[in-house]
């Protein structure tokens, strides 16, 4: 016996998490953990752009073969359907634009698998997120913070962490950027320092969100009508899971000036277009929140927010709301504020919280 503490490393077969592992192993006991969430026939896998493929399974098996650690492969394939490919689908379905990742981080790597750590008799589970996590003895709480390497931070999918969670869980290459991570690989001799980073949603490999939502549920949705903000019908719309706010392309309707998504309305399958400039307000609420780094305050307090995952965090004022929602207005109207995306917000490096976009 070590008498070291045990990790249970998620290992996806990339070079962020093979080297995350790599690392750990200098002061732990590191296991390998690759998740099988669906078989390649389900979803018409293109093993080149995702993050799940039976090649990565491989990958991840190979990279821990180097290593010299141990390695297991757990089938959360029904979780995974249910907590984030059907989630998805019901969003698109009543109008909302989900981000599937941040339901993957919920409910499958910070839940099941952490579940399955502790059953296991690990202590903590690693991963090869780009974000930090320390403690703070003024307030008793364990803090997450952006990675070092800002063009990778992920701590804006990671906001529904809690206290629990981020006390058994460990991000070792938080602190590098993504050329240090590489360079790390390949002084370890692994194969995969510089393969292709993942792209798009693993289960939607090409993009075609609609196409996807149709075959997977065995549903087709009508067309309707394109509307102004004022209720004039302009033209006719493919179905209202093809469209998301701030849309332009692939509208298929000349009006003779640029047209964009403003709302979709699921209760009358009608798609209001507008201007770009109708795209812009101060002014969004969220719901489902949670506080990560501190507690929820109960006076306003001034943040910085981001509304997608690869926007530049915005300052504004937050006002907590009586029912546990939030609003934060703005110092400068933001475009195309999408209902279903996430509202996350920070104090310089640290992540507060974040909720969903109402």
């Amino acid at each position: 016996m070590s008498g070291r503490k045990k990790v249970l490393a998620a290992m996806s077969g990339g070079v962020d998490s093979t080297v995350a592992a790599a690392l750990l192993m200098q002061e732990y006991d590191v296991t390998g953990a690759t998740m099988r969430l669906f078989t390649n026939e389900e979803i018409r896998l293109d093993n080149s752009k995702t993050c799940c493929s039976l090649e990565d399974v491989e990958d991840a098996r190979a990279a821990a073969f180097r290593l010299g650690i141990d390695h297991y492969v757990f089938n959360f394939g029904e979780r995974f359907r249910e907590c984030v490919i059907d989630r998805f689908n019901r969003s698109y379905i009543n109008g909302l634009t989900p981000n599937p990742c941040i339901d993957c981080n919920r409910y499958i790597k910070f839940d099941t698998l952490l579940r399955r750590a502790a059953e296991t008799g690990h202590d903590f589970v690693a991963t090869g997120h780009y974000v930090r996590r320390d403690f703070d003895d003024a307030t008793g709480r364990y803090r997450l913070k952006k990675g070092i390497d800002e063009s990778k931070d992920q701590s804006y999918v990671l906001y529904n962490l809690t206290q629990e969670q981020l006390r058994h869980t460990l991000f070792p290459i938080g602190g590098l950027t993504k050329a240090q991570t590489r360079e790390i690989a390949e002084q370890y001799g692994l194969s995969n320092a510089h393969k292709a980073e993942s792209q798009d949603i693993c289960f939607v490999p090409d993009g075609d969100y609609a196409r996807f939502i149709e075959e997977f549920t065995g549903t087709t949705f009508p067309k309707g009508n394109f509307i102004d903000t004022s209720g004039h019908v302009l033209g006719e719309h493919n179905g209202l899971i093809r469209y998301t706010i701030g849309q332009r392309k692939g509208l298929g309707i000349a009006l003779g000036a640029p047209a964009y998504v403003l709302s979709k309305n699921v209760q009358d399958n009608t798609v209001t277009l507008g201007s770009n400039e109708e795209l812009f307000h101060d002014t969004v609420t969220a719901n489902d929140v949670n506080w990560v780094s501190v507690e929820c305050p109960r006076e306003p307090i001034r943040v910085m927010a981001k509304i997608r995952y690869n926007q530049k965090a915005q300052p504004g004022t937050l006002y907590p709301l009586e029912d546990g929602g939030v609003r934060v207005v703005f110092d400068a109207p933001q475009r195309a504020i999408t209902p279903g995306q996430a509202l996350v917000f920070y104090d310089d490096d640290i992540l507060l919280g974040g909720g969903r976009i109402v």
